[in-house]
């Protein structure tokens, strides 16, 4: 008997590597990509993953003893692949990392390369951070464009803010769009530029409020952290709403910050009608950064946090809070992808 078709049927089709937690594909599922196959080889993400895409073929595997023809056989079966996402770490790339010129992690860009001229997907989207497109990198950025094959045409290398495309926080990014055979297209236009963005107020206003160490029993990442005496103090000498630890007086005030030193954000509250800044993987812990709650004396909670990277409500996460905390960190903001699916489906159908 032929098997009927469905809707789901006509979807672009995507194969997501270095997938992470899943925000990629989450996206993308939500604006009508059918995701074939996803490749990451950190267990904690892929058991985060699993929960929420248990229909995707999951590939738990280090992506340089991958061969780029198992998924074609698996998951391709003789059809043409669509899309390809490749978000490699973003370690060997960060300002922030000072051995980043000798980070043997930068290969992996060059291996997604592979898999772009071995599986020929119509589309190829690259998200990192900005130091991609720095000049240091131009040759590494080169060889990646050369792997992956003549037949394919790039655009320039796009450094955007995540806030001007609906994302309540402030998360710049530098994005590459691949198009084999076909006209590259533009970025679109920002849809929440500045005086119009998405805040902390729309992310997690709605979340019950908890002191230290209460939590929401119908959430389980809404948990918040039970901080020692010290940090309560601190946090409760700080102003509500955007306050920093500017406001401390000199018996709460850290050592290593007597002198001006050091991390201006750390302690900081975020403002309810602003942008939270960039989320990192302790983006938990105000210690790390400016990610206390705009008016509970106390961090966000990993609920929070995945909100205002605008994972799903209801998304699944599988590990330790400080696993967890790493996934929500190191994720696309799953907003960011949904404002590109109009481009990518429109260089699909153009594709050759």
């Amino acid at each position: 008997m032929r098997k009927k078709n469905t809707f789901k049927d006509n979807w672009p089709t995507v194969i997501d590597l270095f997938c992470g937690s899943g925000a990629v594909s989450a996206a993308l599922k939500a604006s009508h990509f059918k995701v074939l196959a996803a490749v990451d080889n950190d267990p904690f993400a892929c058991s985060t993953y699993r929960l929420n895409h248990p229909k995707v073929q999951l590939y738990e595997s280090d992506i340089r003893y991958l061969k780029p023809q198992k998924i074609k056989d698996e998951c391709l079966k003789g059809s043409m692949l669509d899309l390809m996402v490749i978000c490699a770490p973003c370690q060997p790339f960060s300002s922030q990392n000072k051995n980043r010129n000798n980070d043997p992690r930068s290969r992996l860009l060059i291996r997604g390369g592979t898999f772009v001229r071995e599986l020929k997907p119509k589309v190829v989207l690259v998200e990192n951070v900005p130091g991609l497109a720095s000049e240091g990198n131009a040759k590494l950025l080169s060889e990646f464009k050369k792997k992956c094959g003549n037949e394919y045409t790039f655009t320039p290398s796009y450094t955007i803010d995540a806030a001007d495309y609906g994302v309540p926080q402030r998360r710049v990014r530098c994005l590459l769009i691949g198009v084999r055979g076909g006209v590259v297209p533009e970025m679109p236009e920002p849809i929440t530029p500045k005086g119009n963005r998405v805040t902390v107020r729309d992310a997690i206003y709605k979340l019950v409020p908890l002191r230290s160490g209460e939590m929401d029993i119908s959430d389980p990442l809404h948990v918040a952290r039970d901080h020692r005496p010290i940090a309560l103090k601190r946090l409760r000498a700080i102003p509500k709403d955007g306050g920093s630890r500017s406001a401390l007086p000199q018996s709460l005030e850290l050592k290593c910050h007597k002198d001006n030193s050091g991390y201006p954000d750390v302690y900081g509250r975020m403002k309810w009608d602003d942008i939270a800044p960039t989320l990192t993987t302790g983006c938990t812990d105000v210690t790390r950064g400016l990610f206390a709650h705009p008016d509970d004396d106390r961090a966000i909670t990993l609920r929070e946090a995945a909100l205002l990277q605008t994972f799903p409500k209801k998304y699944k996460f599988s590990g330790s809070p400080k696993v967890i905390a790493t996934q929500i960190g190191n994720a696309v903001p799953c907003a960011l992808i949904k404002s590109l699916a109009k481009t990518l489906r429109k260089s699909i159908r153009e594709c050759n």
